[in-house]
């Protein structure tokens, strides 16, 4: 299967695209791109440089700004201990649901 990628014609198959980097990395970035930024280059020379779109660059901006790496670093512990929660409560709801299957007699 082909999936069209962000840049306008160019074709890459799933397993070659790169992952999502992590938010440690965005605040990294947004700093070489704030540096840049610094020395007069424009949004779309920062964005081809750290070879991302402008539009990346600014949601970044607005998600990540101000953050440092240690924050990144918490914000992502936070995101994985979310998920574990998460999949926990689906399966106390799942368990529930069985629990409540049993009781009626109809499993």
């Amino acid at each position: 299967m082909r999936v069209r990628s962000p840049r306008w014609g160019e074709w890459r198959t799933p397993h070659h695209e790169t992952p999502p980097p992590h938010p440690r990395q965005i605040v990294r970035l947004l700093a070489e791109g704030e540096k840049l930024l610094g020395e007069r280059k424009s949004v779309e020379e920062v964005a081809r440089h750290l070879e991302i779109t402008e539009s990346t660059w600014h949601r970044w901006r607005n998600q990540y700004g101000g953050m440092k790496a240690d924050d990144a670093k918490e914000l992502e512990e936070l995101r994985r201990e979310n998920q574990r929660l998460k999949k926990i409560v689906v399966d106390q709801a799942l368990d529930i649901d069985m629990l409540k299957e049993l009781n009626r007699g109809s499993f």
